[in-house]
């Protein structure tokens, strides 16, 4: 990959780390970006479906299972602009659960960068296994 890309990739990383601070959850904050031409076309962070208060855990710190994932709200967001992600890339601050991996797919994302490693790997293999370029850069790495 060229210097160039990577200077972009490491911007839109940064760029969906701030946005990852929207999120009302206590526990992880994740932020997503979907980018086509150059192009943010649309944004996401965790947090509670439209409509629910925004409370993301329980007392004892439990994430509700109701809460969007990052991923999951850029992808539903598209849903409902004139958007479309044929051929995209998703930015986002850690790597893909599998659901939100299957999402991506069905998208039409052709390429995930993410910048924090999750424990489980499922979401990232299945997203190889389709096809899906999968790219991880830790934003500890650059400083420009």
């Amino acid at each position: 990959m060229n210097t160039k890309q990577s200077l972009l990739d490491y911007r839109y990383l940064r760029m969906a780390r701030i946005w990852a601070e929207n999120s009302y959850c206590r526990r992880r904050q994740v932020g997503a970006l979907v980018v086509k031409d150059k192009m943010i076309i649309s944004d996401g962070y965790n947090g509670t479906p439209s409509g629910f208060e925004n409370i993301c855990e329980d007392e004892s710190g439990t994430t509700f299972p109701y809460v969007l994932h990052a991923e999951a709200n850029a992808i539903t967001k598209l849903a409902r602009s004139s958007n479309n992600s044929d051929g995209a890339t998703l930015y986002v601050t850690a790597s893909p659960c599998i659901e939100c991996s299957k999402l991506i797919i069905q998208a039409g994302i052709r390429r995930v960068v993410y910048a924090e490693k999750y424990r489980l790997t499922d979401g990232v293999d299945l997203l190889e296994k389709a096809g899906v370029k999968v790219e991880y850069k830790a934003l500890e790495d650059r400083q420009d």
